[in-house]
């Protein structure tokens, strides 16, 4: 097959292109998707700036 010894480096081979190409879709489909929880986060940072604020006056 393909001038392989055997059938265990054609399945890595193989294994290894669908794995990279699985990677590619996932990496596609998420690519700027956000955090669920960021607009939470950005208020949460804005409070502790406030505070850290008045902390250091």
């Amino acid at each position: 097959m393909l001038g392989l010894e055997g059938t265990g480096v054609a399945l890595a081979y193989i294994f290894t292109i669908l794995a990279t190409l699985l990677c590619i879709v996932y990496g596609w489909i998420n690519w700027n998707k956000g955090d669920e929880n960021e607009k939470k986060e950005v208020k949460e940072e804005l409070k502790w700036e406030k505070k850290d604020s008045k902390l250091s006056k």
